[in-house]
């Protein structure tokens, strides 16, 4: 979904039962105006290392759209901890910005609402056309069959990041391809003093992303074909006890981690104190932090065995951020200007290369820029082994209660109690029983 996402969203589930029924909350008086046509309020996602950096790359890219059109866009970045919860109470109040970025999980949920604009052929045709965008980042903007709630802007995918010194001092002479070279791995790798691999233990959206990657990598789905939640299915189960037990069992994870929900595992492998770590898009936050592009590695995420690929050889989910407009904004006509610029190729190369992320636009994820070795295993992923979670209008419910359920896993294993199928089960029970009715 994101570059860097701090602790995810709480008390989700009443928020967007209320934006639900509210019918599109400020969108039910129609669709927009353009009564305001001087001004635009964007809220972005915080995708640098801080939302100082964040203002300071886009704030050019803003000045210069006011120079092109004469419109002013007034910024916020919004914590990735509150982005959400605003969204939402903006869908039922009307009280929202014009123009934001939503991290691309949630594109159904929101789309459920009806407070965003759909873009269809007539509003893509606008910004030079849907077949400018790549596949996979199509196919996370809203449910199948309906018109996309949101534009790709920025594609990411999780890849592992290994540090090579610590790799080197342990005798290991390639990044794990599969989660028991991984685990062997991390033998050596503790037996030189290091810890292993970072995790987000605290984090319910982190938690989501890999668990969603385990189960697909167990034939497995957290939804039915018709969109009923299935958390506990026998390889559901399996799979969420497969990566809980990379702490519990495997002692790959530190059982610190378990409070980790706020980057604190990609500082630590910044810091050197770790040899690996899982995430998305990484290189610019870890730049930040002082580490340099020789100090480490990156390779696909790990599968069960053999390569990266389709089906039960899926390694990550399709991550990235969307650009949506509110459906009742007062500059309809800027609003669609705005997310025009911000997707060009030229504001594509400029924000993508900031972010280190993947442009979704087709043109420019082609230029020699994006196709450093880096860019090379994100890339790929997203073409050939990266996977859509659920477009389901419950999809953010799905995240908040299966993520603190393994939340909730991880802080057992962290206090040294056993993790059993029975007690994953019933923690993902737990979760389902929380889910809406269908």
């Amino acid at each position: 979904m994101r570059s860097i996402r701090a602790a995810a969203v709480g008390a989700v589930t009443m928020s967007l039962a209320l934006a639900a029924t509210a019918c599109g909350g400020g969108s039910s008086t129609g669709g927009g105006s353009n009564d305001s046509p001087k001004t635009l309020t964007y809220w972005a996602s915080n995708q640098g290392a801080s939302i100082e950096i964040d203002k300071k790359v886009l704030q050019p890219e803003l000045d210069k759209f006011q120079k092109q059109t004469g419109i002013k866009v007034k910024l916020e970045v919004v914590p990735w901890s509150d982005l959400l919860n605003r969204i939402l109470t903006a869908t039922t109040s009307g009280q929202g910005p014009d123009v934001l970025n939503i991290g691309n999980t949630w594109s159904a949920s929101l789309q459920a609402t009806g407070a965003l604009l759909p873009w269809d052929a007539k509003n893509f045709d606008k910004i030079g056309g849907k077949d400018r965008f790549v596949d996979s980042a199509l196919g996370s903007t809203g449910a199948e069959g309906k018109d996309p709630a949101a534009v790709p802007l920025y594609s990411m995918a999780y890849a592992l990041y290994y540090n090579k010194k610590i790799f080197a001092d342990a005798g290991i002479a390639k990044p794990p391809a599969t989660w028991d070279e991984l685990i062997a791995d991390g033998k050596k790798i503790s037996a030189k003093g290091k810890s292993v691999l970072g995790a987000e233990g605290g984090n319910v959206s982190e938690n989501i992303h890999h668990v969603f990657v385990f189960a697909k990598q167990h034939g497995a789905d957290f939804f039915t074909a018709d969109g009923k939640p299935n958390f506990t299915d026998d390889n559901v189960v399996a799979a969420v006890k497969q990566y809980v037990d990379l702490m519990a069992k495997d002692k790959v994870i530190p059982t610190g981690d378990a409070e980790y929900a706020q980057n604190q595992s990609v500082s630590d492998f910044a810091k050197g104190k770790q040899a690996m770590l899982l995430w998305q898009s990484a290189s610019s936050n870890l730049k930040s932090q002082g580490m340099s592009d020789s100090d480490y590695g990156i390779a696909p995420v790990p599968v069960q065995s053999g390569t990266p690929g389709t089906g039960t050889q899926v390694n990550s989910a399709v991550m990235g951020i969307n650009m949506a407009v509110f459906k009742n904004t007062k500059n309809l006509d800027g609003a669609t200007k705005f997310v025009k610029f911000m997707t060009s190729d030229a504001e594509q190369k400029i924000l993508n290369t900031a972010y280190t992320s993947i442009p979704p636009v087709k043109s420019v994820q082609a230029e020699a820029t994006f196709s450093t070795p880096a860019n090379a295993v994100l890339k790929d992923t997203l073409a050939t082994s990266a996977a859509a979670l659920p477009q389901v209008a419950a999809e953010s419910q799905f995240e908040t209660t299966v993520g603190t359920a393994v939340k909730n896993l991880f802080a057992d294993a962290a206090a040294g109690r056993t993790i059993t199928t029975d007690s994953v089960k019933a923690e993902l029970e737990k979760a389902q029983q929380q889910m809406p009715a269908a």
